[in-house]
């Protein structure tokens, strides 16, 4: 793996893989234990939409899928808060919709040539210089916004109706919230693929509540555990010659599966409470 860091491609890969590992662990946090699974799924796949988008009118990659998955986000975020009863259809249809959009618009994009499986499966061997800038940004205003209102996130994650009576801004963490997770999924599918974004977004976080005892150091050990699936990843497919996004959630995988056999072996009275961790 030393030898392959000299290549510059590496090494973008190797920064580009933290600073998303990064955006993965304090976002997924919140997505884990404000059970938004399924929603960070839908603004993931309707993220495809912002792609076809950017495309067919010759937008830059991040200003296209950013802008739709932002919209998505945003639309689902008011539905959760007006009739959340009917959120799972919403996300439902934004989900498919997108999707839609996204192949419809790459076919009618005159002279397309450029490589789906990359937007699918993840191109992370394939991050520019500029990219990085711009996750950089991107993972520096994730960290200011999360540290900001990290109080109010805990008290809206522990309780939301208590939250709201001690006046949390609980529309606006939302809004907030759904807007962080378009922007990691915007981060993600460049190393991943719009396929396998939620599990890079989730399993770090989901280990690591077993272990940690406040949502902080859930976020720091989803954020190492990220960081190390992503590295063994990166290492396991330029040894083997695999693809890097697969690779990257197979390791991830291996983690799960070997949590939950752990998590059967030692006993509970030596793991962390459970309720230390807001659900």
């Amino acid at each position: 793996m030393l030898e392959a860091l000299q290549l510059e491609f590496m090494r973008n890969a190797v920064l580009a893989g933290l600073l998303v590992s990064i955006v993965c662990g304090v976002i997924g946090t919140l997505v884990v234990v404000n059970r938004l699974v399924f929603l960070a799924g839908g603004i993931a796949h309707s993220a495809y939409g912002g792609i076809g988008l950017a495309l067919f009118f010759g937008l830059p990659y991040l200003v296209g899928t950013f802008g739709f998955a932002l919209l998505a986000a945003l639309a689902m975020a008011a539905v959760m808060l007006k009739a959340k009863h009917r959120a799972d259809t919403v996300i439902g249809v934004l989900w498919a919709v997108g999707m839609a959009l996204g192949i419809i618009l790459v076919d009618l994009t005159p002279g397309y040539n450029v490589d789906l499986m990359s937007y699918l499966f993840g191109s992370i061997l394939a991050v520019p210089t500029s990219d990085l800038w711009h996750m950089l940004v991107m993972a520096g205003a994730v960290l200011f916004v999360v540290s900001y209102y990290y109080n109010d996130f805990l008290a809206m994650s522990y309780d939301e109706e208590f939250a709201q009576l001690r006046n949390v801004p609980v529309k606006l963490l939302y809004g907030l919230l759904f807007g962080m997770i378009a922007l990691a999924v915007v981060m993600i599918i460049r190393l991943v693929g719009l396929i396998l974004v939620i599990a890079l977004l989730t399993i770090p976080p989901y280990i690591a509540e077993k272990y940690a005892r406040s949502l902080r150091m859930m976020m720091i050990l989803g954020t190492l555990l990220s960081c190390f699936f992503t590295l063994m990843g990166l290492w396991l497919s330029y040894t083997l010659n695999l693809t890097s996004g697969a690779t990257i959630i197979m390791v991830a995988a291996g983690g799960f599966f070997i949590s939950l056999l752990l998590e059967r072996l030692i006993p509970k009275r030596l793991s962390p409470r459970a309720e230390t961790v807001p659900r």
